[in-house]
């Protein structure tokens, strides 16, 4: 991926931190588990996060599959102080949003949608070239 593209990428992340609430940091993975972009804070492992995103999400489509709920909309983990959100951003890559406890989720979830999807149309376009 060009450097102008992991640019772009990690102004879109930025911003979404910056005009959203509780969201404390966010990475771009690729389904394969490798790090493509990443605004997590220091001392996080972007390989460790980017190798476990990806495996929740093959777990995940698996089971909606064979429990007959359709495609994988996204993946919601809870823990004691904040959220893990998973949504696929394209064909290649999965958006990784770690947000607070108290966090308004549904305003969280509308922007991660925008997000994704606007990243998904970027990696689109750069492929196509």
């Amino acid at each position: 991926m060009s450097s102008d593209a992991v640019d772009d990428i990690q102004k879109i992340l930025k911003s979404m931190e910056a005009s959203t609430p509780g969201i404390e940091a966010s990475a771009l993975v690729s389904i394969q588990g490798l790090p493509i972009v990443s605004a997590m804070p220091r001392g996080v492992d972007d390989a460790i996060i980017a190798a476990m995103s990806a495996a929740i999400l093959g777990v995940g489509e698996r089971a909606a599959k064979e429990l007959s709920r359709g495609n994988l909309q996204q993946i919601l983990i809870q823990g004691d102080t904040g959220y893990v959100i998973l949504k696929r951003a394209g064909e290649d890559a999965l958006l990784a949003v770690m947000t607070k406890s108290d966090s308004n989720l549904g305003m969280i979830f509308l922007m991660i949608k925008g997000v994704a999807q606007k990243i998904s149309l970027l990696l689109a376009k750069r492929s196509e070239r």
